[in-house]
This record gives structure tokens, sequence and C-alpha cells, in this order.
């Protein structure tokens, strides 16, 4: 061959590269260090794989996550490759998305089978999972030590140590101390809350499994009234629009005794320059008292490709690359956050970056569902009726008997005939 003609055989064949090289887009969240690591991941697939992926951001807000994806699916829109899709929405978002079963090629089968159920909707592979979470009880170990107070094991027990080790700071000249923040804003976050408090006192968890509506009872009432009875004593009145990274940026400034918070404030609440650094404790969220337990609601993160990507096969290629045991590794040692991959919580190195992952490891796996399974694609007006009543108890403005029996009536009104089943 004369090197004309290898010449034009290597232009060829650059060109036939170019060709096939895709350019993709996925949404991410910016929750801590969640956009952070996304980008980093996906750039290095794209080193890997000779392809472009560009990181888009998209609100923290899971309620207007949501509603941003809605839109752009609904409008068959191919400018947004795969989405980071909460654990509660792929019953909403499954029409349009792609089956990965095809593309994953066994690699699903390492991943927890009950996150894995949730994301087989009509027998279709419509997610992969990337983390999972649930609501955690961080605390100020050097706080509680000097006070002599123990880790509180209900509701009552945090009330009253909050309460106790903000009064004696405060006294001692530390005025900006609160004993508890949360996420108390009205979204998804004020959901999962509530969800836990409800749950930790045998009060439900709003729609039951079998259908049933079961927000309406005295354990309910009980726990909502607890809650609103933290507003202005233990907790800010600015709670109330409090969401994750806010109610993180007062506990790591060292403004509060306790906070509920997901794993992945853990690893910011340990870097360079935190104000609690090396003073932080993580425990399981509190009982509801006699005949209560602990409850944490289940979260986490999944991956999705969407129907009207123009590249489909590749779009799949980097969720099963995102969510793959290495990524998820890393994440977990440079972010805390929890695996989906059952074999990482045996790794040595996870284990001793985020011990509490052992420890806490019944938490996981035990965690409270929201009534997404059960609600199908009316999830999310469930949820916004939910968190809006809820906060309408916080806030003062409603008395929580009153405020949950009409919350009942209108998801009874929603569902078929008053059931869900």
């Amino acid at each position: 061959m004369n090197r004309t003609s290898m010449a034009l055989s290597l232009a060829a064949l650059l060109a036939c590269a170019t060709a096939q090289a895709a350019s993709l887009k996925i949404s991410c969240g910016a929750v801590g260090q969640e956009l952070e690591m996304c980008r980093t991941a996906a750039q290095e697939w794209a080193r890997k794989t000779g392809h472009e992926v560009q990181v888009v951001a998209t609100p923290n807000d899971g309620s207007e996550r949501l509603a941003l994806y809605q839109q752009v699916l609904s409008s068959r829109s191919d400018k947004i490759d795969v989405f980071q899709v909460d654990v509660v929405w792929p019953g909403m978002l499954a029409s349009h998305l792609l089956d990965l079963q095809p593309h994953a090629k066994g690699a699903e089968k390492q991943h927890f089978p009950g996150i894995l159920a949730n994301v087989t909707v009509g027998g279709k592979l419509v997610a992969m999972p990337w983390f999972t979470d649930a609501g955690l009880l961080y605390y100020r170990r050097d706080l509680l030590e000097k006070h002599g107070q123990k880790v509180p094991t209900t509701w009552d027990e945090l009330g009253a140590s909050a309460k106790k080790i903000q009064d004696a700071e405060r006294a001692s000249g530390n005025e900006r101390l609160w004993g508890y923040v949360w996420q108390g804003r009205a979204y998804e976050g004020l959901t999962c809350n509530a969800v836990e408090w409800l749950a930790s006192h045998g009060g439900g968890t709003v729609v039951e499994p079998d259908g049933k509506v079961s927000v309406k009872n005295p354990q309910a009432v009980k726990a909502v009234q607890t809650a609103a009875g933290w507003v202005g004593t233990i907790s800010p009145t600015a709670v109330l629009n409090y969401g994750e990274e806010d109610a993180r940026g007062v506990f790591q400034a060292g403004n509060a005794v306790y906070m509920r918070n997901w794993p992945y404030a853990w690893s910011l609440s340990q870097a360079e320059g935190s104000a609690v650094k090396g003073k932080v404790g993580i425990a399981v969220l509190p009982k509801g008292g006699t005949g209560g337990r602990h409850a944490a609601a289940l979260g986490g993160q999944l991956l999705a490709v969407s129907k009207y990507s123009r590249n489909p096969e590749v779009a799949a290629d980097l969720v099963i690359y995102m969510t793959s045991q290495a990524v998820q590794k890393e994440r977990a040692l440079k972010g805390s956050f929890n695996p989906t991959i059952a074999a990482l919580y045996k790794d040595a190195d996870i284990l001793k970056a985020n011990p509490f992952m052992a420890e806490l490891h019944e938490t996981f796996t035990s965690a409270v569902g929201r009534p997404a399974t059960v609600t199908g694609a009316k999830y999310n007006q469930v949820s916004n009726q939910f968190w809006n009543a809820v906060h309408e108890v916080l806030s003062g403005k409603a008395k929580a008997e009153p405020a949950l029996a009409e919350l009942e009536a209108s998801v009874q009104r929603l569902g078929r005939g008053g059931k869900w089943r």
C-alpha cells in the first residue's frame, strides 16, 4: 500500500471514529458533592470510550426536579439522555424510560433485591440503582459528653436532651446554638421526615401496601404534634424552610446539637475546614416511645435512560458504568454515598472511611418506604398533599387531628373508591 493509500485509509478510519462518537447529556443533582462526583465519573467514562458527555445541573429540590423531568419527557425531548431519578419515581416515569435489561447483561443482579424490584416496572428494568439512603441522626459527641447526655433512643428523649444542651450552651454565651435541625420545607424532604415520624410512632405510612389510607389515626396525630412542638423551641422557625443543605449548613457550622440528614453529610462533616470535624456521631433515628420503633425513610437515587435519546445504547453504557462496583466504591470513599451492591458492605476501605455503614447496616436494609409503589403514577399528588398538610401543622396554621382527617379524605378521593387496591 502506497503512502497516499495509507493516508486515505487512516483518514477514513478517523472519520469513522468521529462519526461514531456520541455526545450525551446527563442530569445530576447538586446536594453536597453529588454534582462534582457525577461529573468526575462521567468524564472518566468519556475518556475511556471516546464519547463526549456534558453534565447538566438540576434543582436540589426533588419536587422541582421531578416537575422539570416530567416536562422534558412528556415533550419527548432528546435534550437529556440520562436522568438521575429518585427511588420513588420509576412508577411515574416508566413509560418514558428505556428498558436497560438487554444492556445490563446481568450486572443488575449485584444490587440489593429490594431496590432492584423497585426499578422493575411492568417487567422492564427502567433504571439502575446508584446509591441508597436512609435518614440518620447526627449528633455532637463532644456536647453530649460535656453535658452528660446519652444518645437519645426516643423522640421525647431527643427533645429533652436537645433543650438541656441548647439552654446550657446559650447561658454560657453560645447564643446561636439550636437543639435540632431537619428538613421542614414543604417539599419531598418533609414527606421523608414525616413518614419517619409516623412510622416510628406506629402511625403507618399514609397509604399502606394493601391500599388502605391510614393517615387519620391517633399515633399519626401524636407524631405530627410532637414535631410541631420542636419549632421555635429546639428548632429555629426557619426550619420550616430548610432542605438538606440548609440543615447541614447549620450543623456543620457548629450551631446545632442534633441533625436529621442522609449519609452524604458524613464525609462533608469530617472534611478539612468543617467546624465539627472529629466531633460528630451517627445513630439510628429515635423511636416514638412505648410501642414505637426506629424508622428511617428509604431514599436513594437511580440512573435511567430516556426513550427519546438519539444514542440509547451509548447512554445505557454510561449508566452501567456509573452504577458499577468500581464507581460506587469511589463514591462511598469520597462522598459517603451508600452503595447498592451488597459486596461493598464488606469492603475494608469503605468501612474504614464510613464506620456507620457497618454499624447501621440494618437501618439501610430495613428502611421504611414512602407509599410510592401502591400509589403509582399518582404518588407525587399524594406526597404533595401530605407534605402540605404536615407543613400547615408545623407552622401553626392548622391542628394535627383535623388536618390529617382532611388529608385522609383527600387521598381516598384520589384512589379508586377510597382504596388504592
